[in-house]
């Protein structure tokens, strides 16, 4: 199927399309680490002991802290529970020294007509743009539940795709039973959480999200859970 990348000659590997790497740029976010210093058990002396557990088994420890990520995914997409499901690649970064997440997708209607979508949470707002042929607005949200929904994104993403990100001051954890905790970020007045469920490996198994204040996903999922949540990256590439 076509899609909005290409690949470097004789790699096989996707490079971002120019205009994610534009809005990335655009977003004036810091483009190196603080510090290069490592992870160290001390970091972890004060937290739970299976969220400890966790990061020790995702690699945290002994690695510098993850300042940024970055993921590309290709799979399909569908716009609700009765639309047909639609070709998608998509392009995300995720910054961790100032939270932000940028995520760009693209969609082929009907096989035929392209679609980008923005997802994006920026200095404590999150907002949704579509467009169609790059020209006709087809989505355009923002407001509250914009910036709770897409800071919990960024927070599920950190859990389970660079969970070196949380930590940090503006993360709170609590045990929930010896195979899983919850896990809390605060940002720009925003606080989200999720509930992470570990394997037997003390890897995760996925993360349910829950808000405080009034808009609340609620919900528990993973291998012990109701159901399952969310997808894998096609291929990452690690700290930024």
């Amino acid at each position: 199927m076509p899609t909005s990348t290409a690949e470097r000659p004789g790699t096989g590997v996707a490079r971002p399309p120019r205009a994610f790497l534009r809005g990335v740029s655009a977003a004036g976010l810091p483009t190196g680490p603080a510090s290069t210093a490592p992870v160290t058990e001390a970091d972890l002396a004060g937290l739970p002991p299976v969220a400890a557990r966790y990061l020790r088994a995702m690699g945290v420890v002994g690695r510098p802290r993850t300042w940024s990520s970055r993921a590309h995914l290709t799979g399909r997409f569908r716009r609700g529970p009765e639309q047909p499901w639609l070709p998608c690649d998509a392009w995300q970064y995720n910054a961790a020294l100032e939270v932000a997440r940028l995520f760009r997708m693209r969609l082929l209607v009907a096989r035929v007509v392209p679609m980008w979508g923005w997802d994006t949470y920026r200095a404590g707002t999150g907002r949704m743009l579509g467009k169609a042929l790059g020209l006709v607005t087809v989505a355009d949200g923002s407001g509250p539940e914009f910036d709770i929904g897409e800071l919990t994104t960024w927070l599920n993403d950190a859990v389970l795709l660079a969970p070196g990100m949380l930590v940090h001051p503006r993360t709170a954890w609590q045990p929930v039973d010896d195979g899983s905790f919850r896990v809390s970020v605060t940002d720009a007045g925003h606080t989200v959480s999720a509930e992470v469920l570990l394997d037997d490996e003390d890897r995760r198994g996925t993360s349910a999200p829950r808000t405080a204040g009034s808009i609340s996903p609620g919900g528990r999922c993973g291998p012990r859970g109701a159901r399952r949540c969310g997808a894998g990256p096609s291929s990452t590439a690690g700290p930024g």
